[in-house]
């Protein structure tokens, strides 16, 4: 079975096709478009109708290509960046019209949920009580479980892409009374989740996102091409550390560093507060960062609970059609090669 996912974010669609082994979305093949979507949202809240279309073209260029490679399930939702834009209405609508395709919007306690099935169907039972935080562009995820479901979970508007924007715009050096403004949002905003997270005492604490990624590789954690299966953890006190160290470089000399991609070169500093203070307040010293995630938390509850009546939108199937033959030249697109168990694309 060949299952898709497309992810529309604040920074970019991202295509994920995973070949279901054992019951295991295992990663096949991985397409992304950069869209940068946070970069056109006004002052009103809304998305600028360039950056509806912009979505729109990557949408299609990936319905596309799982097409091609005739997926059984396509799995397609917009997080954050979609879901709070005061004109949700009319971006999902030109993506339907112009990238063939509707988009979920699924509600942040569900992204929750589903991204915690993913970290504790990789961590194991073994993991005991399991508190999980997840920072995208426009949210921070928190949830706290025993089990595959979590007890509670939470979205909270502390995206590094929505901080950046209120608290830290610009390319160049965050100043220092900003900085302290927004380490008071997020604590003020975190107080009553932190609270709850402390009392229940976690025995684990997982974090996933690109977000944590990033920082973790800075605070010198395994680069990717080690691979999915290397242990990866991030310290508070590291993070303290790289706080410091962001906020003093520009964003350019941001994507200098290890780890910082030039993406997400702008939102390193807003992240890295908010990972720091969710850390702090919550009183967790250190966290494991998980590589699954969301997507693969949609692909897991697909295949847990055989169906997809939960989801809010179409799903399509490619799986009965034709590889498409390149204009001009005579012979039939070969089907991709999937790559070999345990590897991700790029390694």
């Amino acid at each position: 079975m060949r299952l898709a996912v497309l992810d529309a974010g604040s920074n970019s669609v991202h295509l994920l096709i995973s070949e279901v082994v054992g019951g295991v979305p295992l990663p096949a093949h991985s397409l992304k478009d950069p869209v940068h979507l946070a970069e056109d949202v006004g002052v009103d809240g809304t998305l600028a109708p360039q950056a509806a279309r912009r979505l729109a073209t990557a949408v299609r260029r990936a319905r596309e290509e799982a097409a091609r490679w005739e997926c059984d399930r396509l799995f397609a939702y917009a997080t954050a960046v979609v879901r709070d834009a005061a004109n949700r209405g009319e971006i999902l609508e030109t993506v339907r019209a112009e990238g063939g395709m509707r988009l979920a919007v699924l509600p942040g306690e569900v992204e929750a949920e589903l991204t915690f099935l993913a970290a504790r169907r990789w961590t194991g039972l073994q993991a005991g009580p399991m508190a999980l935080l997840d920072i995208g562009g426009g949210s921070l995820e928190v949830a706290f479980g025993r089990g595959a479901r979590p007890d509670f979970a939470f979205s909270l508007p502390l995206g590094a892409g929505r901080l950046t924007r209120e608290f830290l715009p610009g390319r160049g050096r965050p100043q220092p009374e900003a900085l302290r403004e927004l380490r008071r949002h997020a604590r003020a905003s975190l107080k009553n989740v932190a609270a709850r997270v402390r009392w229940e005492e976690p025995h684990t604490v997982v974090a996933t996102s690109r977000m944590f990624q990033q920082l973790a590789r800075l605070c010198g954690a395994a680069p990717g091409r080690d691979g999915p299966f290397v242990t990866r953890r991030l310290a508070r006190a590291d993070l303290k550390r790289a706080v410091r160290q962001l906020s003093e470089l520009t964003a350019a000399e941001r994507a200098e560093l290890p780890g910082i991609s030039a993406a997400r070169s702008r939102q390193a500093p807003a992240g890295a507060v908010v990972a720091h203070q969710a850390m702090k307040s919550m009183g967790i010293g250190e966290v494991t960062v998980c590589p699954w995630a969301l997507r693969e938390g949609v692909l897991l509850r697909h295949l847990e609970q055989g169906g997809n009546d939960w989801w809010p939108a179409p799903v399509p199937r490619h799986r009965h059609v034709q590889p498409r033959t390149p204009t001009g030249s005579g012979a039939a697109t070969r089907a991709p090669r999937l790559l070999p168990a345990g590897r991700t694309p790029g390694d």
